[in-house]
């Protein structure tokens, strides 16, 4: 129960995030969610896409560091505090959070969905389940 991350290593010097992206959109690779870090001498370029296997390809390819990686989906409740609910069910049943960003759910307004990176993602999922806290598969974000 995951969506499938791909994290691309980069220099982080001008135009090597621009040469990557347009590499994806050369290829018809639809980014569904996006989040960079950066040290002074690379940074990292988490993407969420339509195409899992076909933009490791493309990324192999054209010459790019890259690994995939599971993350967790959720959709949240669109409303003060629903992230926060989402955190403390995930704090609760002892799961740390190692990082997360935000994308857009396409033509759903109801919710915010976010990717959450955690050291135990069965155990994320069971919680968020039991709080009727929606977890979103790869399939779904496929359809976005």
């Amino acid at each position: 129960m995951s969506i499938k991350q791909i994290s691309v290593f980069l220099e982080n010097k001008p135009g090597a995030l621009c040469t990557m992206t347009g590499v994806l959109a050369q290829c018809g690779i639809d980014m569904r969610a996006f989040s960079l870090a950066e040290t002074s001498d690379f940074g990292i370029a988490r993407i969420i896409v339509n195409d899992v296997y076909k933009t490791a390809t493309v990324l192999k390819d054209a010459g790019y560091v890259h690994n995939v990686t599971p993350v967790l989906g959720v959709a949240i409740p669109d409303v003060p505090g629903g992230l926060n609910k989402v955190l403390q069910v995930l704090a609760d049943a002892q799961v740390n959070v190692e990082y997360m960003y935000a994308f857009l759910g396409g033509k759903d307004t109801d919710h915010a969905y976010m990717i959450f990176r955690v050291a135990d993602a069965a155990a994320a999922a069971s919680a968020l389940a039991r709080r009727d806290i929606q977890v979103v598969e790869q399939e779904e974000i496929d359809k976005l």
